[in-house]
């Protein structure tokens, strides 16, 4: 548990509320949330995502995993300890970008169940759509992938603690969404994901 250390706050109500920004956009603000293995096809799927549903018209924005570790969460690294600040950065940071009526893609490793379940339940909470998707994708395919090399530098004992090698992955248990990126491509895979936008009513329609 996150311990609250700021003290003489006050939370301040817009006088813009949710409904009036999802109104303007034409769209439900919610957050995509794509965890998995490494190499799995994460950032892909939610750069490919996002490109479609800009193109048709929608305001969408990728919160990936290695771009954030360049600005907001620079000072984390790979321990447990700093891997679960991380998701709570990123839960809370979703939260209020779906809170401004943005369809929100994180593409994330992420890989305790329990971090998932807290970025859940600042959603939850916030009355905000939470859409857990796994990519789920065979750890010999992920490393065949390795575009960074950080599988081998892994098994070769160059780096450490690096989830599928000699750290652990929890699969999610009862994802929204779970996508074979070994079998699909981007395309099939967008398509199923803009259905799905459609009909929980994310957006208004498919083009």
């Amino acid at each position: 548990m996150t311990k609250i250390k700021a003290t003489n706050i006050k939370w301040h109500d817009s006088h813009v509320n949710r409904a009036m920004r999802e109104e303007l956009l034409k769209q439900k603000g919610c957050t995509i949330w794509l965890t998995g293995l490494p190499a799995s096809g994460k950032s892909t799927t939610a750069f490919t995502l996002e490109h479609e549903l800009v193109r048709m018209g929608y305001l969408a924005y990728v919160l990936d995993g290695d771009n954030i570790r360049h600005g907001l969460n620079k000072n984390l690294g790979f321990s447990p300890q700093d891997r679960e600040e991380n998701i709570r950065r990123v839960g809370e940071v979703a939260k209020l970008f779906a809170d401004s009526g943005i369809i929100t893609l994180t593409s994330f490793i992420s890989p305790y169940r329990r971090e998932r379940e807290l970025a859940r339940k600042i959603h939850d909470d916030a009355g905000l759509k939470f859409i857990e998707v796994f990519v789920d994708t065979p750890v010999d395919v992920c490393r065949e992938r390795d575009p960074k090399g950080l599988y081998a530098k892994a098994q070769k004992g160059i780096i450490s603690g690096f989830t599928g090698v000699d750290a652990p992955y929890e699969s999610p248990i009862n994802p929204e969404i779970v996508l074979k990126t070994a079998d699909n491509s981007p395309k099939n895979i967008v398509t199923l994901m803009l259905d799905y936008l459609y009909l929980n009513g994310c957006i208004s329609e498919k083009i």
